[in-house]
């Protein structure tokens, strides 16, 4: 009897073709599968404005995206799991929400610096805490009621998006509250709970002049802000600042 043949030494012929076979299968996929792939992206770029989507400033898609990923984590939030599937149906859920229910764009300008930004939180919190002693005791206190008024005040902040978090920072402080903001003039009407004497009068604009000074160092200082292009898209019938009239000019009444 002969001896058995080893399998490596001399593989059958058909198993050798066999796995030409899966090889070439292999390669051809794979070029149909990227070709496939470079036309879907090349037809997305053609038909979808990936660019435009996004935006055509850096800080505009750098906003777009952190929405997007912001989304995808309260989508994963929702469901309590992190897996592969909530992150990739949060992320198409977030791009649909963004896409077919799309907010006003906001006007990024400016760029945040760290240390003025904790100075403002630490300003918030001393604010809130002397604020809310004062409108404690001006609710216990003996005598007659406070007289509240609102006051008119012109801010030099110049961003919207940053005008806005100034405004929540007024909210935010026991003792005064922001009625009406007019965006074309940059002038906050304020209500203020005391206003019984000059000195409570002086004391709010100073507090004003302050946060105002605190937020353009953090947000927007004058050598680093540059406006969006869709900074003052909303104005009503284009009329900018340099169009009032100089009596338009008061400070408060």
């Amino acid at each position: 009897m002969g001896q058995p043949r080893d399998a490596g030494q001399n593989p059958d012929p058909g198993d050798k073709r066999v796995r030409r076979m899966l090889h070439n299968a292999w390669r051809f996929g794979f070029i149909a599968l990227a070709w496939s792939l470079t036309r879907s992206v090349v037809w997305l770029k053609n038909h979808l404005a990936i660019n435009r989507w996004l935006g055509a400033d850096m800080r505009v898609i750098g906003l777009r995206l952190w929405s997007i990923a912001w989304l995808v984590f309260v989508w994963i939030l929702l469901w309590g799991t992190i897996s592969w599937a909530n992150v990739i149906t949060g992320l198409v859920v977030a791009i649909g929400v963004v896409t077919i229910l799309p907010l006003p764009r906001v006007a990024v300008e400016g760029r945040i610096h760290i240390l003025p930004m904790i100075a403002l939180t630490i300003r918030l919190v001393v604010e809130f805490f002397i604020s809310s002693a004062q409108v404690a005791w001006l609710a216990i206190r003996p005598g007659r009621q406070p007289m509240g008024a609102v006051l008119r005040a012109r801010v030099h902040i110049k961003s919207d998006m940053v005008l806005t978090l100034a405004v929540d920072y007024l909210n935010l402080v026991p003792g005064t509250m922001v009625v009406e903001i007019d965006h074309r003039r940059r002038l906050l009407y304020v209500h203020v709970i005391d206003v019984s004497s000059p000195q409570q009068v002086e004391r709010f604009y100073s507090m004003l002049t302050r946060t105002e000074q605190l937020f353009i160092s953090a947000f927007e200082r004058d050598d680093e802000w540059r406006p969006s292009p869709y900074h003052g898209i909303d104005d009503e019938f284009g009329v900018t600042a340099r169009h009032m009239s100089p009596g338009s000019e008061d400070v408060h009444q």
